[in-house]
């Protein structure tokens, strides 16, 4: 089995997995959460030796797990909030990488040599596609009319998280990069380890929580 082939393996499981706790809530949601805060601090006490990124990551990561909670349990419109950066950032991240397979424009930087503009170009418009699975979404487990999110607004925030999701993946590159690591773990199959998986969701769930509590996504 190749790389590509572990990697849709992993997501085919590790998505539905996770949809499956958030849309629980209650103690499921808080164990899993409480078991990706344990694997990803083992995850950077073991590839990490720089004290300030260790301290830098946990901290988005809390920040990240604590705003997942708030988000779940809040509010309807905070859960469907949650549910949709969660579908925006896979969108974002696959949008990506088909894109930077697909097409081989200018590299984007210097930081991580496989990140071309077409990826990012891929990667808005996934995230763009992200609002009409969000109405699909709503229309399956609510009785909200899904015409309410396709409005300019939600295109807006669609174009801010999926920017917000390609500048966390770069950034956990970067400091993959000074550590001289290609993954930060070996747990997740073809796409190495909880930070490497989540490194693209921490910023957008961070964003959308303040967003959210400054009322923006009502």
């Amino acid at each position: 089995m190749n790389n590509l082939q572990k990697r849709i393996l992993t997501s085919l499981i590790l998505f539905p997995l996770s949809i499956f706790f958030i849309i629980k809530g209650g103690n499921y949601i808080v164990s899993f959460l409480y078991a990706v805060l344990i694997l990803g601090n083992f995850e950077l006490f073991s590839a990490f030796k720089r004290k300030l990124s260790i301290i830098f990551l946990d901290g988005m990561l809390v920040l990240a797990l604590l705003s997942i909670l708030h988000l779940r349990n809040d509010t309807t419109s905070s859960f469907v909030l949650l549910i949709w950066i969660i579908i925006l950032t896979v969108c974002s991240d696959v949008g990506g990488y088909i894109f930077g397979k697909i097409f081989k424009w200018k590299k984007l930087t210097k930081i991580s040599p496989k990140k071309t503009l077409s990826g990012a170009l891929g990667s808005l418009i996934f995230s763009l596609a992200s609002v009409f699975l969000l109405g699909l979404v709503i229309e399956s487990i609510s009785s909200l009319d899904s015409d309410f999110f396709y409005k300019p607004r939600y295109f807006i925030l669609a174009i801010i998280f999926s920017i917000a999701a390609q500048l966390g993946d770069l950034l956990i590159s970067y400091l993959k990069r000074k550590e001289k690591i290609k993954d930060t773990g070996k747990l997740l199959p073809g796409h190495g380890g909880i930070f490497d998986r989540i490194d693209s969701l921490i910023p957008v769930v961070i964003l959308a929580y303040i967003l959210y509590n400054l009322q923006l996504f009502p």
